[in-house]
């Protein structure tokens, strides 16, 4: 489904009906003018998000919460409708974005999240839409029972082993048309040994599957290329340090020690002094995950103010040495963390810098899109990750992984030094769609993800034969048009400028088309150079 346009401008009835919708707004501009956020970049709109604190972030969701009631009445939802608040942003400007979900007749309705943009004098400048249908369903009595849907989506899920299974009645608003539904959650492990968090949608009249995506965002990368690095220690009382970042959230690193579940043991030294760069000593891949997960926390702090990838001050954790030879990494938003295995024969833990980068963004993901797994919003969902993950490792600025528009480059994980995706040309991996067209959606999101990929390629650094850091690219494009690259932070600042107020938890293509045109029209003026950018790039991966 596409994502509801963003409204340009509002009739002087409906700003003058948005008042409810400024609660928050005010309870957030209060805050900051108590001091309680500090300046945020300038930009020239002044469209950039402001950080806020722990506090004034929970007073700001308390205060939109209070006012939801009056919010959903003035938006015009129906009577069974609610609306639950998620996050709040508010922009330099004044302006507050509002993520809500929403339940209908106390049912959670999946695809029915939204966003209101508020500018600071209250008047309601949009609203972005996961659904445009009406939400309303004949009956919300099943004639299929929660054990039969739970039992197809068990078959469904074909996993190597099911280790539970749950079912929860809701609205499907993703589709056409809204319906009555079961989402059916089977958790259990995959075949190469990934966990698995299979949610299937069945429709709760007729029994038929509608809908799947898998809960675990999966990665690749490699390992023990990052050099002597600093980490954020803390000395523990019983002596000696533990690997938690204090400086960061508390992050916190564990050995599985083979282990498939659980958290593992917190590690543990004596004199401060982790690793030796070398596979067979334990500590040198916590020092890899730990090290990218605090360059990933640096990097989201002096590019967007985020103070960490729910922007609550939290940290995740992470979890090396995963099971036996695996060969791959994962984040879980269920448990909020991030899991690496040690690669093929145990010898290359796949914990480098592009990959932390990459799993702790599909945190912020969940964050705020929430973009599904599935189909375009999975493709958008796996290109932010490796967007976000490769401006890490631009920003690290480290001689022994330079930055470089290659995702998975060192784990050679084709036996032939190639990487595993390329942004400047999505198809030199063999299964990557350079361009969009109508069976896109169909791809696996690793490789539906090369059409956004190309797009930030394209936008940072243009089209064309170029040498960056000492690694040569030559993109295409698809109607042999020349793109020019507006740079990699202009790139950055617009693709989470519309991550964290516009995209929803469908958008596709045609949708991020949509909000990142916004993005570019709020930072730096609709008509500007860098708007005629970014609709000179989807034009040459054919998203019009």
């Amino acid at each position: 489904m596409r994502q509801q346009p963003h409204a340009s401008g509002t009739s002087r009835k409906t700003a003058v009906r948005a008042t409810a919708l400024v609660g928050s707004a005010a309870m957030v501009v209060l805050a900051l003018q108590n001091g309680a956020a500090t300046a945020a970049p300038t930009h020239p709109l002044g469209a950039t998000a402001l950080p806020l604190s722990v506090t004034v972030r929970a007073t700001a969701l308390e205060s939109a919460q209070q006012h939801a009631g009056a919010a959903a009445r003035e938006l015009g939802l129906g009577a069974k409708e609610k609306l639950v608040v998620r996050d709040v942003v508010k922009d330099a400007d004044g302006t507050v974005h509002t993520r809500y979900e929403r339940t209908y007749a106390g049912l959670p309705v999946l695809g029915g999240d939204l966003v209101t943009h508020v500018a600071k004098n209250g008047s309601l400048k949009g609203v972005s839409k996961a659904a445009k249908a009406r939400i309303s369903v004949p009956t919300i009595t099943a004639a299929v029972s929660p054990a039969s849907a739970k039992k197809a989506a068990v078959k469904a899920a074909g996993t190597a082993k099911t280790t539970a299974s749950t079912s929860r009645k809701v609205v499907w608003a993703a589709g056409a048309k809204p319906v009555l539904a079961y989402e059916s959650v089977v958790k259990g492990v995959q075949h190469d040994g990934t966990p698995s968090e299979l949610h299937v949608i069945t429709d709760a009249q007729t029994g038929k599957k509608i809908y799947s995506y898998q809960g675990i965002d999966t990665g690749t990368g490699t390992s023990q290329y990052s050099g002597t690095v600093t980490l954020g220690t803390t000395a523990s009382a019983s002596g000696g340090y533990d690997l938690t970042d204090g400086g960061r959230g508390g992050h916190k690193t564990y050995d599985l020690n083979g282990g498939t579940s659980g958290t593992g043991t917190l590690f543990h030294d004596a004199d401060d002094v982790w690793g030796d760069g070398t596979v067979s000593n334990r500590q040198t891949a916590a020092v890899d995950a730990a090290y990218g997960a605090a360059v990933t926390w640096d990097f989201y702090k002096s590019a967007f103010n985020r103070n960490g990838i729910a922007g609550d001050g939290k940290a995740a954790y992470s979890r090396v040495h995963y099971g036996n030879a695996y060969v791959n990494a994962f984040w879980d938003d269920s448990c909020f963390c991030m899991t690496y295995g040690d690669g093929t024969n145990n010898a290359d833990p796949l914990t480098s810098l592009d990959v932390a980068g990459h799993e702790m963004s599909h945190g912020l993901t969940a964050a705020t899109a929430k973009l599904n797994y599935s189909k375009e919003s999975g493709g958008l969902n796996e290109a932010t990750s490796d967007i976000f993950g490769t401006s890490v490792e631009f920003f690290a600025n480290n001689s022994s992984d330079v930055g470089d528009y290659l995702i998975g480059e060192k784990i050679d994980i084709n036996g032939d030094g190639t990487p595993l995706r390329y942004m400047d040309k999505p198809s030199k991996d063999g299964g990557s769609a350079d361009y969009w067209s109508r069976t896109v959606g169909r791809l696996d999101v690793h490789y539906s993800s090369g059409v956004a990929n190309h797009f930030f390629y394209l936008l940072s650094e243009g089209s064309g034969a170029k040498t960056i850091n000492g690694v040569s690219y030559n993109s295409p494009t698809y109607d042999g048009s020349t793109v020019t690259g507006i740079g990699r932070a202009k790139a950055d600042q617009i693709w989470f400028k519309a991550l964290s107020t516009y995209f929803t938890s469908t958008t596709n293509y045609a949708g991020a088309r949509t909000g990142t045109l916004q993005a570019a029209a709020d930072l730096y003026g609709s008509g500007s150079a860098e708007y005629n950018a970014v609709a000179a790039a989807w034009k040459a991966v054919n998203v019009k």
